[in-house]
């Protein structure tokens, strides 16, 4: 699948990534959203030279969704500083092994490595998740997360003992090449206007 274009004006872009995607490039040849980013924003504005453009979060490669960036440095400070404020509000669509009920989830994340460990000296991380839809394989979610921690949705989930279907990274017994997180819904402050935007999709 190829990436979609949300919203464009001159402060940010907001892209939907596809599964499999990175979000920004690293040291191998595989295909990133920022990449993309640069070159719609090239050949939509006959843009000679490079192209400022820097992603405000971002989504694991086997995840899907919505990703916001900045096209300016100023765009980007403020929307960090709305972010750290707690007024971005995002909404993901997860599958998680096992029957769950809805909850909330409070715990203490750590990086390390590769991976984030529940640790009582680590950042605080906090969400709620609603249960869609539930099968004695796994249950869908819907998850309104509150901090942003690395891989704070997959760590917290496996913590609890129901790991996404597919992340053999934190204890799927399901083993596949992906697993299913979708970020579905984001809002925020436009970093120069101020006006809540609101972006989402089926």
């Amino acid at each position: 699948m190829e990436p979609e274009v949300l919203f464009c004006d001159n402060h940010i872009l907001v892209l939907n990534k596809p599964a499999g995607m990175l979000t920004q490039p690293n040291q191998t040849s595989a295909d990133s959203l920022e990449a993309f980013g640069k070159l719609y924003l090239k050949e939509r504005f006959n843009k000679p030279g490079n192209v400022f453009l820097e992603a405000v979060h971002r989504l694991d490669r086997p995840a899907s969704g919505i990703v916001l960036f900045a096209r300016t440095s100023k765009a980007l400070s403020r929307l960090q500083k709305s972010q750290r404020e707690g007024l971005f509000q995002k909404e993901y669509l997860a599958k998680a092994e096992g029957e769950l009920t809805s909850g909330e989830l409070i715990d203490f994340l750590r990086h390390d490595s590769n991976r984030a460990v529940i640790d009582p000296n680590g950042k605080r991380c906090h969400l709620k998740y609603e249960a869609i839809k539930s099968t004695r394989e796994y249950t869908l979610l819907r998850i309104s997360l509150y901090t942003g921690r690395y891989h704070q949705i997959r760590a917290q989930l496996a913590h609890k003992g129901h790991p996404l279907m597919g992340d053999q990274k934190y204890g799927s017994r399901f083993p596949r090449e992906t697993f299913y997180l979708c970020h579905k819904k984001l809002s925020f402050p436009h970093p120069i206007s101020g006006e809540l935007l609101i972006f989402t999709f089926d």
